[in-house]
C-alpha cells in the first residue's frame, strides 16, 4: 500500500512539503464550499503559500461527480501545467480529482475512460484531506464518475490513480451530519460486506479482520451521530474506511461486487445518496441471496459480528443476522427503508438492471442475472 498516511489532529503542517515533492503548481479542488465555513479551506491555502507555490482552483464538484467536473479540471491542469492536484472534501472530490489527473495525460475525452474502457497508463500526482468517512477514497485507485446524458455510473480501478499522499485528520469530520455520518457507515458497511460474502475459501485471518472492522462501524457511528465531535468514534470510522476498500481485505478473492452495481444504476437516474441507496439494498440482496449453499456464511457474520447465539441452528442465525443489519441501518442510523420513500419507481427496473449485470451476469457472492436483479429492487419497494 504505497499511499502515505499522516493520520491525526494538526498533521497539515506537513501539506506543503508533500506537495512540494510533486512539482510548483497546485490545482486545489473541492465540493460546495463548506471546507470554507469550517477553516478547513484558509488551513490548506496558508499551508500552500508558506510552501511558496503557485495554485489554482476548481469548486463546486458535487455528491455522484459528474464527468463535467472532470472535464474542467483536465482543462485547468492543462491550460495551466499543473504538477499535482489536492482534493479536499469527501469522495465525490476525491473521485472525480482522480480522473482529472488522469484525463490530463492523454488527449481524448475523459468518458472514454468509462465508455471505452481506455486505458490509464498514467495520472498526475493526486494528495487528499478527506472531510468524510465513507468511500474511502483517500488509500484506494479506485473513483467513480456519473453522465447525466448517458444516465450511467460507472467505477474503475486503476493503479495510477492511487493518491500518493493523504492527510487524515478526525476533527475535520466533526461537522459531518448525522444524516451524511450514517450513509458514511453504510457505504463502510458495504465495502466490507462485498468481500466478506464470499464462499471462496481464503484466510481466517481476513473474515476476523473484516468482523473486526464491522464492529467498529456498528459501535462508534451511533456515537457519532449523537456526539459529532466525539474524537476517538470520528478517529475509529475514519480510518475503517480506509481499511475497508484499500485492498488489504480481497486476499486471494476475486468474486464481483454485486450491491455496488445495482446502486450505482439508481444513483445514476435518481442522483441519491450512495450510501443510502447501498442500506436499502443490502438486507434485501442478503435475503435473496440466502438458501443452503450460503447459509455458512450468514452464520459466521451473524454469530461473530451481532452475537447471536451460536447454538441455534444456522438457517435461523443467518435470518436473524438479516434482522439485526436491517435493524442497524433503519433504526439505529435512521436511513430509509424503502425506495418508495426516496421516490424511485419500478419503471426503470428492468434497465437498470439490465446495466447492473451488465446484459448477462453478474458474478457476485450469487450468480445474478437481470431477472435477479428486477426481484431484487421489487423486493426494496
Amino acid at each position: 500500500m504505497p499511499v502515505k498516511v499522516y493520520f491525526g489532529e494538526n498533521q497539515l503542517s506537513h501539506l506543503g512539503e508533500e506537495l512540494s515533492r510533486y512539482g510548483k503548481r497546485v490545482l486545489l479542488t473541492y465540493g460546495g464550499g463548506s471546507i470554507k465555513k469550517t477553516g478547513l479551506y484558509d488551513a490548506v491555502v496558508s499551508e500552500i503559500k508558506k510552501a511558496g507555490l503557485e495554485f489554482y482552483e476548481l469548486s463546486g464538484i458535487a455528491p455522484n461527480p459528474r464527468i463535467e467536473s472532470v472535464r474542467e479540471g483536465v482543462e485547468i491542469c492543462k491550460r495551466e501545467n499543473i504538477d499535482v492536484l489536492l482534493a479536499v472534501g469527501g469522495g465525490s472530490t476525491l473521485d472525480a480529482t482522480k480522473w482529472m489527473a488522469a484525463g490530463a495525460c492523454v488527449e481524448h475525452d475523459p468518458w472514454e475512460f468509462f465508455s471505452q474502457w481506455a486505458p490509464v497508463e498514467k495520472a498526475l500526482p493526486v494528495l487528499t484531506v478527506p472531510t468524510l468517512a465513507a468511500t474511502g477514497s483517500e488509500m484506494d485507485a479506485g473513483g467513480v464518475i456519473s453522465n447525466p446524458e448517458t444516465q450511467d455510473k460507472i467505477g474503475r480501478v486503476a493503479k495510477p490513480l492511487l493518491p500518493k499522499v493523504s492527510f487524515l485528520d478526525p476533527t475535520n469530520t466533526y461537522t459531518v451530519s448525522p444524516y451524511q455520518t450514517a450513509c458514511g457507515a453504510a457505504d463502510m458497511m458495504s465495502h466490507i460486506m462485498e468481500v466478506y460474502f464470499n464462499m471462496e475459501t481464503d484466510l481466517y485471518m481476513l473474515d476476523c479482520f473484516m468482523e473486526g472492522m464491522m464492529k467498529t462501524i456498528i459501535k462508534y457511528a451511533p456515537i457519532a451521530m449523537k456526539e459529532p465531535e466525539n474524537y476517538e468514534a470520528r478517529a475509529n470510522l475514519m480510518w475503517t474506511s480506509s481499511w475497508a476498500i484499500n485492498g488489504f481485505t480481497h486476499g486471494g478473492k476475486q468474486q464481483e461486487w454485486s450491491c455496488h452495481p445495482m446502486e450505482h444504476e439508481l444513483s445514476a437516474i435518481y442522483d441519491i445518496t450512495h450510501g443510502l441507496g447501498l442500506a436499502i439494498l443490502t438486507p434485501r440482496w442478503m435475503e435473496y441471496c440466502l438458501d443452503e449453499t450460503t447459509v455458512s456464511k450468514y452464520y459466521q457474520f451473524g454469530v461473530n459480528v451481532f452475537g447471536i447465539d451460536a447454538s441455534l441452528e444456522p438457517m435461523a442465525v443467518a435470518k436473524e443476522s438479516i434482522e439485526w443489519l436491517s435493524k442497524f441501518f433503519f433504526e439505529t442510523l435512521g436511513l430509509k427503508r424503502t425506495f418508495t420513500e426516496v421516490g424511485i419507481e419500478k419503471k426503470n427496473f428492468a434497465v437498470m438492471a439490465k446495466k447492473a449485470c451488465g446484459g448477462d451476469v453478474l458474478l457476485g457472492f450469487k450468480p445474478l442475472r437481470q431477472q435477479d436483479i428486477e426481484q431484487i429492487f421489487e423486493m426494496c419497494l
